[in-house]
């Protein structure tokens, strides 16, 4: 009953198929391998865009700082929503690989709105030199929340950011997961809209440690090699990041583990849906939701061995038992739905 993250499942059998396959012989390091060059076309074909620029590293936060880097001056401030993962849980990473580039978080909920992104940099307006220049946009697909940017929301973001010339990044941590929500194409939801730069998130779908960044401008590329080497993410044996990817990639794989991860969402959403004493807190579109219901069943699920977080109060804060508590429930591809049975028999 681990309903904490989609980053703690297992590996799944085809990527270390893939890795045993890359194991053999010798090759060229530091990304200079064919397996390398194989991946990076194959992530072309993904996005129909066979100019970008592909890279590999070993972490999303990486994924997300060095690409937001190559976007942004040390001068400029990148906007974002307050509970972004790049606000929230990356220790200052993007400021610190931007040299010194500040965060605009916008508290906007859920999701980043073309409104309340024109608002704020309507009020940075005329302040010229002295104030902080207008960088990129970041928005998160899956959201931090669970829900789903639709492509419209994605237009009108992108359309404000153009008018005043600022690149739009994506952060794609559970991009597999909001593609199959919506049901279109990477390039739909990608640079047929206008985004610039996109973390390939892998990681929270069944990878070990590999995720990639795609510039649709390739003009970005030696930029973001010389951060990458600079961060310390240009892998010596780079063919075992490659590998992973290879296998992620092969026969859709990594839309599969998707379909499984949103499916179990939805099996447990249903279910919570039907208790009276259960509310959601935000919709739930993909693997992720937040919901809230008594301390009571809270308890009884976490002593029979139920592990999520909380948010807000946690249970180990004295309150009545009727007191409702808020958690986030996360389904990876690998839950099974005997376990999503046994958590919902326990808070019923």
């Amino acid at each position: 009953m681990y309903l904490a993250s989609d980053n703690i499942g297992p590996v799944p059998d085809q990527i270390f198929a893939a890795l045993k396959e890359a194991n053999t012989g010798t090759c060229t390091s530091y990304g200079g391998d064919p397996l390398t060059a194989e991946v990076a076309g194959m992530i072309r074909d993904v996005f129909e865009a066979p100019e970008a620029a592909v890279f590999l590293v070993a972490t999303g936060t990486a994924a997300n700082a060095l690409a937001l880097a190559t976007l942004a001056k040390p001068w400029d401030t990148i906007f974002c929503t307050s509970v972004a993962h790049i606000n929230e849980d990356e220790c200052n990473a993007p400021e610190f690989f931007t040299g010194g580039a500040k965060l605009t978080a916008l508290a906007t909920g859920d999701k980043l709105t073309s409104e309340a992104l024109q608002s704020a940099i309507g009020d940075l307006a005329g302040r010229g030199v002295h104030g902080p220049q207008l960088g990129p946009v970041s928005l998160t697909q899956v959201s931090e929340k669970g829900t789903v940017y639709s492509l419209e929301e994605i237009d009108a973001i992108v359309s404000v950011a153009k008018a005043h010339g600022m690149p739009v990044h994506m952060d794609g941590a559970r991009f597999a997961n909001a593609l199959v929500t919506l049901n279109c194409t990477a390039a739909e939801m990608t640079w047929k809209r206008g985004i610039d730069a996109v973390s390939f998130g892998c990681s929270k779908n069944g990878l070990m440690s590999a995720e990639a960044v795609v510039f649709f401008d390739p003009s970005r590329a030696w930029e973001f090699e010389l951060r990458r080497k600079r961060a310390g993410h240009l892998f010596s044996k780079h063919r075992y990041l490659s590998a992973q990817v290879k296998g992620y990639l092969e026969n859709d794989l990594w839309l599969d583990l998707a379909r499984r991860a949103n499916e179990n969402a939805i099996y447990l959403g249903d279910q919570l849906r039907a208790l009276r004493h259960v509310e959601f807190d935000y919709p739930q579109e993909a693997n992720i939701m937040f919901v809230q219901f008594p301390r009571k069943y809270h308890q009884r699920a976490i002593d029979a061995g139920a592990t999520y977080h909380f948010y807000g109060k946690s249970l180990h804060e004295s309150g009545p038992e009727e007191e409702m508590l808020h958690a986030r429930l996360v389904c990876d591809w690998s839950l099974a739905k005997e376990d999503i049975d046994r958590f919902v028999s326990l808070i019923s």
